[in-house]
């Protein structure tokens, strides 16, 4: 979909941080295909492990706002990946990361994400530091990136038909800041994956609402959209599906 986030190139100058992961037997689906929720691990634990190895992973928490995946071959149990990353994008209290994972027999990954960068005491938004602005500015290109939301939210169930499943969230998908973390997420979409043919390829956009508790949701669909909805209305998160 043009709206999703551009998938900009590898910068030839700048910060890229890379690391190598090998798919354990909790990433793989029963084929042997690496799960969407999994690859969402690996993104979220490569960009911990840039701002560390960089020296500034204490001076805020990151939270997703929004994820693109953009899958050209799923990467394989037994296949060791190269996961590289970099800062594609600038804002004052947010910044984009692009992320790639490669294996040698050809897989290909392709993400890039909204990150809203918050006080580690307050866990409100507050600005990227000047240490961190230079150590990313190279990288992003001069890139200024906007935090808002783009998807829409669904359509009133009276003005058309919404196919619905139940869905819900457990404790064992809280993380460390007491919420359901974003690769949780990412299963409500690769359930939908396990029951049809197994994909070769996909390109989607996941949006975070607001974040969840454990608890009982339904997950709504109308063509390439869905949503996750709490038992009360609310909209947690969506996807959009490039067609």
């Amino acid at each position: 979909m043009s709206e999703f986030d551009e998938i900009v190139p590898v910068p030839d100058g700048g910060r890229v941080y890379e690391h190598t992961v090998r798919p354990g037997l909790a990433d793989a689906a029963p084929g042997g295909r690496v799960r969407l929720d999994a690859l969402a691990r690996w993104l979220q634990d490569v960009a911990h492990a840039d701002v560390s190895d960089a020296g500034v992973g204490d001076r805020a928490v990151w939270v997703v706002r929004r994820a693109r995946m953009q899958v050209a071959r799923f990467p394989r149990f037994g296949e060791a990946a190269t996961v590289s990353t970099f800062a594609s994008g600038l804002g004052r209290m947010w910044a984009q990361r692009r992320t790639r994972v490669t294996t040698s027999a050809g897989a290909l990954v392709e993400a890039v994400a909204l990150w809203v960068h918050l006080d580690p005491a307050s866990g409100r938004p507050v600005p990227l530091t000047d240490e961190e602005l230079e150590l990313y500015r190279a990288s992003s290109g001069g890139r200024e990136i906007k935090a808002r939301l783009r998807h829409p939210a669904p359509p009133p169930p009276d003005t058309v038909d919404l196919d619905a499943r139940p869905w819900a969230f457990r404790a064992t998908d809280l993380d460390l800041a007491g919420h359901v973390n974003n690769a949780a997420y990412w299963a409500v979409l690769e359930e939908e994956l396990l029951g049809g043919a197994e994909p070769e390829a996909l390109d989607v956009e996941l949006e975070f609402r607001a974040p969840s508790q454990p608890g009982r949701f339904s997950v709504l669909a109308e063509g390439a959209r869905r949503w996750v909805v709490a038992d009360g209305g609310a909209v947690h998160a969506s996807f959009a599906l490039a067609t």
